[in-house]
């Protein structure tokens, strides 16, 4: 099953441009909103799961932030985005893993994570997830799923909806929330999404 998820996204990065793929935002204005909200440091460590086909990573550097980690499954989604970037890819680490099999190395001050969590459909998949980012978050998690009303297939994959009591008691073990919102993305196809986005603050244990 892990192999065959992987294949998916490899097909799907290897055979789609970005506007015919439904996540593709020009200006992730949500994700940066948050962001700049808890005030990092430039030196912050920052991730981001599943980003390897988002623009984020592009603000983010031109922020200036100057520790960002972009992991993704696919490779050919990795190297597209080292590619619109050219020189300054350079300054990203590239990490191709899937999020359940990840083992990091480092404590990030910041995990991203837009529209990765939603496709763990298994609990044993969720689980997983939560305790690798429970170990791996240092301060601060930002996490964008799709909402109770949002989709139910993305890419021809199963996903969770979430509710922002049901996404609070997922990562109430680790995390705190701080802040949610639903907001409507406009998929290049003109359709509507409804996104849930919340932050949360690590626990002190």
């Amino acid at each position: 099953m892990k192999q065959n998820k992987k294949a998916h996204w490899e097909q799907v990065y290897q055979t789609k441009n970005a506007d015919q793929v439904s996540w593709t935002q020009d200006v992730p204005e949500i994700s940066l909103n948050f962001i700049r909200s808890f005030n990092l440091s430039k030196n912050a460590k920052i991730i981001d799961i599943g980003g390897g086909g988002s623009n984020l990573v592009d603000f983010l550097l031109q922020e200036e932030f100057t520790d960002i980690t972009v992991l993704d499954i696919s490779e050919a989604a990795l190297e597209k985005s080292q590619n619109r970037l050219g020189e300054k890819g350079k300054r990203v680490k590239w990490i191709v893993s899937d999020i359940i099999g990840f083992e990091p190395n480092e404590k990030y001050d910041l995990w991203h994570d837009r529209a990765t969590f939603h496709f763990l459909t298994g609990n044993q998949e969720i689980t997983n997830y939560l305790n690798i980012a429970g170990k791996a978050v240092a301060h601060y998690m930002v996490i964008g799923s799709f909402s109770e009303t949002g989709p139910e297939q993305c890419s021809g994959l199963p996903v969770r909806q979430y509710s922002e009591r049901q996404l609070q008691n997922e990562l109430r073990k680790d995390f705190k929330k701080l802040r949610c919102i639903h907001t409507d993305h406009i998929t290049p196809f003109h359709t509507i999404q409804n996104f849930l986005f919340c932050s949360f603050k690590k626990r002190d244990n």
